[in-house]
């Protein structure tokens, strides 16, 4: 009797691991079928005092940041935060760079704390922007959400990579841009 419940264990666990592996390849490949010619640009760590909070990758079509081709950010937190956290910080950045109208902030707050989840140290949250179709993100290769409003769009990645930013060290290593 033991060794058909060993089998059946075996089995079971066995049926586990594949469907986890295909469920994690499935996001995976999810992610790189809207990023087909995407080259990573750069990279940068975010560090606030003494605390690690994420590193960051900039990937441009072929290579060359332009905002009107596909390029993607994707952040892997280096702590815990919660997604109401990075919606709120996001729409401080927005707003820290000159953007004033209180009406749509708090739209955008709205979009974007339904879109991000909370985060523990290791998750990476992908943003794909693709001009004219909108911005697509995803946590650890799962899509987590959409958003069409081309406005949000430009100004969620102006938080690092417009001249405006907070942290121009990291917008120059994103760019590969040399001092």
């Amino acid at each position: 009797m033991i060794p058909i419940v060993t089998q059946s264990i075996k089995i079971c666990l066995s049926f586990v691991a594949a469907v986890a592996l295909a469920v994690s390849a499935q996001g995976s490949s999810l992610e790189r079928a809207w990023t087909p010619d995407l080259v990573l640009l750069g990279e940068s760590r975010l560090r606030v005092l003494f605390w690690e909070i994420y590193d960051a990758s900039l990937y441009a079509t072929n290579g060359v940041y332009d905002p009107e081709k596909s390029f993607a950010l994707s952040l892997t937190y280096l702590r815990r935060f919660s997604g109401s956290d990075i919606a709120q910080r996001s729409v401080d950045e927005i707003r820290s760079q000159g953007f004033a109208d209180e009406t749509v902030l708090a739209s955008w707050m709205a979009q974007l704390d339904a879109i991000f989840p909370d985060v523990v140290e290791g998750d990476q949250i992908t943003g794909i922007s693709q001009p004219f179709e909108g911005t697509r993100f995803f946590l650890n290769g799962a899509l987590i959400g959409t958003i069409t409003d081309q406005n949000l769009s430009r100004r969620f990645f102006d938080i690092w990579l417009s001249e405006k930013t907070s942290e121009p060290g990291m917008r120059e290593s994103l760019l590969g841009i040399d001092k």
